[in-house]
């Protein structure tokens, strides 16, 4: 979800603080910058984010909107997850409590997004539960090529609009399924606040 916002990322979370969110995704993306082999000059022209801003970001001295998280990950061919995952040990049972999942915040809290999965490595598929303020409309940039989003619509009546495919209007219990490496839309249609459980898949690379 490439989400074109322009105020500071929020991630609401009732464990941990904005300066410790801020500090942990400093250190994710220093440590995939650096395994990528790239320098903040490098990746800030294949992400088209800012060398001072990457930099601020690596040193939690800034907090990146959405938009730029989403850049940043496309950029280094990760979910975006990564940038804000936490250290986790591996069981085969993990439980993910309301009070410690992270909600990000966009739009002046128009639109928010709840991870329902643990963030770890190696990850190929996320969930999330959404959010949208009535009649609000959220725009996504085109993910990584390859991504497909599939979302089901829980609560309201929702909009979807891709790329160039006419608006397909959703309601409770409808599922839609598309590319998302194209700009796509979300908009609540009424006078309520909308629910959507998304799961968002990315495309499997065989690297030489």
């Amino acid at each position: 979800m490439a989400l074109e916002s322009v105020e500071p990322l929020h991630v609401v979370s009732r464990v941990e603080t904005v300066d410790e969110i801020s500090a942990l995704t400093g250190q994710n993306l220093r440590r995939l910058r650096t395994r990528r082999g790239y320098s903040l000059d490098r990746l800030a022209k294949i992400s088209g984010v800012s060398r001072a801003m990457l930099g601020q970001i690596e040193t939690g001295k800034s907090s990146p909107t959405i938009s730029i998280l989403w850049k940043i990950a496309a950029a280094l061919d990760v979910p975006c997850g990564f940038l804000i995952a936490e250290p986790n040990d591996t069981t085969s049972l993990q439980v993910l409590t309301h009070a410690k999942t992270k909600v990000l915040s966009a739009s002046e809290g128009k639109f928010q997004t709840r991870a329902l999965f643990p963030y770890e490595s190696e990850r190929k598929v996320e969930f999330y539960e959404l959010r949208i303020a009535p009649y609000h409309t959220e725009t996504a940039e085109a993910h990584h090529h390859g991504t497909i989003e599939n979302l089901v619509v829980s609560r309201g009546t929702v909009e979807i609009v891709a790329g160039k495919h006419p608006p397909q209007l959703l309601g409770e219990g409808d599922a839609a399924i598309f590319d998302a490496d194209v700009a796509h839309s979300y908009r609540n249609m009424t006078s309520s606040e909308a629910v959507l459980y998304l799961v968002t898949t990315y495309v499997e690379e065989v690297r030489g």
